[in-house]
Order: C-alpha cells, then structure tokens, then sequence
C-alpha cells in the first residue's frame, strides 16, 4: 500500500510566547514491510530545526522558536510504501530464558511511568493464561483479544497521562490507555513487550467538516529468532499493511508525537489534525 499522512499540530497561546522547545516523533521508520519514501517538516513561523536519534532509535526532530510569537504550526507529511507480512510462527517461551536476551529486553520487561506492574495486572493475566505460557505469539494473542473484549473505546475518558492501572480500574480508554494495559499484561507474563505510535489506515474513514483522524498506538511483542511483531488491543488484528510506524518505547511517555516547552503564559490550545490517504497504483504520486 502506498500511504500519504499529514499530520499537522497548532498552538494557540492566550498571550504572546517565546523560546518554544518542541521535540518532534513523526518521521515513519523503515523496516520490514514498511519504507519510508519521503518526509518533511515545517513549522509556521519558520523555526530552527535538527535531528538526532534517541536510546531506542527514533528519529527526533526538535524544532526551536526564539522569536515572540501567538501561534505555532508543525506540519509533517510523509509517504510510506507497506507491504503484508507473514503472521508470526510457533515460538517456545523458555527460549526468553536466554541470559544475554534478557539483558538487551530488559526495558520491555520493567515497570515504566504509564505501565506499573500491579498484582491486580499479574492476576488478570494469569486468569487469562491459566496453563501458563505456551507459545509467545498464541498467548499475546490471547491477552491483546481479552483487552479488546474487556475495555470500552471511550475517546475523552482518560487523559494523555493516564496510568494502565487506573484504566484496568475504570474497563474504559482509547488505543494508547489499551496498549498500555497489554504491555502489563505480557510483562507480568515475563513477555518483552514495547509501545509503538504510528498510524493506522481506516479506507471506510469520510471525512467530514472539522473532523480528523488521529495518532495511533499498539505493542510490539518479542520473538526469538523471529524479532518484534506487531498486536492491536484495539482493533482485535495484528499489525499488517495498514499500520505505519513512527517510534517504539517502553510506554507513551518515551514517544509522545510532539512535546517541548515554551516561556509565557500557561493558557493555550493545541489542535491535532491528521488525515490518511492512499495513492493506488494507476494515480500518479504527489
């Protein structure tokens, strides 16, 4: 599939503001089943840019405002070519028991700021895996499906911080407070498990006057000899050709899509506008 994604984040600040810092995640990676074939960012007013690549290798782009300003625009857009994968084989979990593998897993497997492992988490995926694990792959399954079956997509129900064991509490989120009660579950299993922030390509999506689409989030989950592959809580689907992937953490907080700082009042608004199209082979790509 070939994807077009604009993503398009606006500030609107009560008063003036000045030296806005803003740290950028929204350049698609490229990997197995997904190239990246073009990329830009831009902001209104023109700011300072540059990249680097952080611990879990994201690309970041941080965008510096000096000058006084009421308004800030950040727009990137990118193309992305996707292509199926093949659904993840049989793995046996004692091949997890690898000392070496756990050294390089171990931050998929610890407590994060969004993701504490509770014994009320440990006991919700025991229950789910009452013979405990058998096969890696079967068993995210299974916990990513009893997320789905369990919780209630409910948009405005929780908040960018909040945390997997207040929304294990409420049964109630959106993509990013799923993901993150399925890390949960699979770190409780000793499973390594990470976040990933992408996009997610809805062809039955219409949009309508002052609609958007949005940001979205699922797990990744570690094979041996197979490496990570994709599950979504939210959908009840793993990762294929529709999804597009920008960066990969612990949890929400390594990855937010835009975030930074700014001096002046703390009054402002911020509007996220992203729309997802998809350019079929007899178009000609823009």
């Amino acid at each position: 599939m070939l994807l077009n994604i604009l993503h398009r984040t606006t500030y609107r600040y009560a008063q003036t503001a000045s030296d806005s810092f803003n740290e950028v995640r929204l350049q698609p990676i490229n990997q197995t089943g997904q190239q990246r074939l073009s990329f830009s960012l831009t902001s209104n007013p023109i700011a300072q840019q540059h990249s680097y690549y952080d611990l879990y290798k994201n690309c970041v782009h941080v965008v510096q405002l000096g000058s006084t300003h009421q308004r800030l625009c950040i727009e990137a857009q990118s193309q992305v070519e996707t292509s199926p994968l093949p659904l993840p084989g049989p793995c046996d979990p004692a091949l997890l028991q690898d000392p070496m593998l756990a050294f390089e897993l171990h931050d998929f497997l610890m407590d994060t700021q969004y993701v504490q492992l509770s014994p009320e988490l440990w006991r919700c995926a025991v229950d789910c895996l009452p013979n405990g694990l058998t096969d890696i792959w079967t068993d995210a399954t299974t916990l990513s499906n009893w997320v789905y079956d369990s919780f209630q997509y409910v948009p405005g129900a929780t908040t960018a911080h909040t945390t997997v064991n207040e929304t294990l509490h409420d049964r109630r989120g959106v993509c990013q407070d799923f993901a993150h009660v399925l890390l949960g579950l699979c770190r409780s299993m000793k499973l390594p498990a990470r976040y990933v922030s992408g996009y997610f390509f809805n062809d039955q999506y219409e949009e309508t006057e002052g609609s958007s689409e949005a940001s979205h989030a699922w797990v990744e989950v570690y094979l041996p000899g197979q490496g990570w592959c994709g599950i979504d809580p939210t959908h009840r689907r793993p990762a294929d050709e529709r999804y597009v992937s920008v960066a990969v953490g612990r949890d929400y907080s390594d990855i937010p899509p835009v975030s930074g700082a700014y001096r002046g009042v703390r009054e402002r608004e911020m509007d996220v506008y992203v729309r997802i199209t998809q350019t079929t082979t007899n178009e000609t790509a823009i």
